[in-house]
């Protein structure tokens, strides 16, 4: 089983429709993963939703990001600059009615969600179990929060992941050993790990087999369609995947 794992497309239309035709012309996806920040930053939220209702296969977990709870309970005070505040506020602006009802009706409104997958245990968290909107993963300091899960998939940092983690288990065959695979695919539409391609990934689930994408889009084109409403910091940003 394939799925499409996608985090963090804040508005970026043009990236999304670069990933998902890149998928369309070279892989076979059986459901996705939405780790929340659909929205945001970026000039397109309404048709981001557009584009994901069109999914042409099942979204088997769509979380809230920090960005959706922040705009729809008008929440800005964790943001860390006035210019965050001012764009989140302008983007609940502009959303349409059947974005509010998607945002209200189709999405986890809390940043997780535990599912099963192929006999799997997974955990879908858009930061952190210690704070599931804001937080930052630190294994180090909070792995037991996480020791009954086989997959964690998580989103909110903007920079793929991967790591399998051992702790102690209970079967005596796998010298009490069990596995804790963590992934995050990145971020489609505001990268912040040098690398300006919209990111993703594709996990089978059941061979663990995972590989991670980047797609060129046309940056530029995306770029021109600010329109002075909010900060450039955002526009510009894109260019260089900070």
């Amino acid at each position: 089983m394939k799925i499409l794992l996608l985090s963090d497309i804040h508005g970026n239309l043009t990236a999304l429709q670069s990933v998902m035709d890149k998928i369309d012309k070279n892989y076979k996806i059986d459901a996705c993963i939405l780790l929340g920040d659909i929205i945001d930053y970026g000039m397109h939220s309404n048709e981001v939703i557009k584009l994901i209702k069109n999914f042409s296969f099942p979204i088997l977990c769509n979380l809230w990001g920090n960005h959706e709870n922040a705009i729809i309970n008008e929440r800005y005070e964790k943001f860390s600059s006035e210019r965050g505040k001012q764009c989140a506020q302008y983007t609940r602006s502009i959303l349409s009615q059947e974005s509010w009802k998607y945002l209200m009706e189709c999405m986890v409104r809390y940043g997780k969600k535990e599912f099963e997958c192929y006999g799997k245990k997974c955990l879908a968290v858009h930061a952190s179990l210690l704070d599931e909107f804001w937080g930052k993963m630190e294994l180090e300091k909070e792995i037991d929060e996480y020791v009954n899960f086989d997959y964690v998939f998580s989103g909110h940092t903007h920079i793929p992941f991967f790591l399998e983690k051992y702790v102690r288990g209970d079967d005596l065959r796998k010298r009490n050993k069990k596995k804790v695979i963590f992934i995050n695919p990145g971020s489609v539409g505001q990268p912040r790990n040098l690398n300006p391609m919209a990111q993703f990934a594709i996990l089978d689930i059941k061979t663990e087999k995972i590989i991670f994408e980047k797609v060129l889009y046309d940056i530029q084109y995306e770029q021109k369609t600010y329109n002075g409403q909010v900060d450039d910091f955002y526009k510009n940003r894109l260019e260089i995947g900070v």
